[in-house]
């Protein structure tokens, strides 16, 4: 049988990952309103917290079962999701998401498996229905 993980360690594990999101959150609400114009990477968030960007990496992989840039995807993608839904040029979105045109079509479609023409079309589509 495994040695159990004591509690004081569990708990720190927790306190990283809500402050690591705390992090996050406030990074991409700095971007959407111009006050930084670049994005953060992991390690960045890993300064901020002061630990090591392996050790944000394995914490968090270890509590929630995923790496911490998919929870940085996952909230950039509904950010640019809520921009097209609004009708925002791609372009534009792309620009606030520190993304060129190109890179940002690429970005995702990789997670919503269709271009954000396509899925802004889709959008409409669905509203007429």
């Amino acid at each position: 049988m495994p040695t159990p993980i004591p509690k004081k360690i569990l708990a720190r594990q927790h306190e990283i990952f809500a402050d690591y999101v705390r992090e996050l959150d406030k990074h991409l609400d700095d971007i959407m309103h111009d006050r930084v114009v670049e994005m953060f990477e992991i390690r960045d968030f890993a300064e901020v917290l002061h630990i090591h960007p392996t050790h944000l990496t394995n914490t968090i992989k270890l509590t929630t079962g995923k790496p911490p840039c998919w929870y940085f995807e996952d909230k950039i993608m509904a950010l640019a999701k809520e921009m097209l839904q609004q009708n925002i040029p791609i372009k534009q979105v792309a620009f606030k998401l520190t993304f060129d045109a190109s890179n940002f079509t690429k970005f995702f479609k990789r997670f919503e498996g269709v271009t954000p023409k396509e899925y802004r079309e889709r959008v409409f589509e669905e509203a007429l229905h």
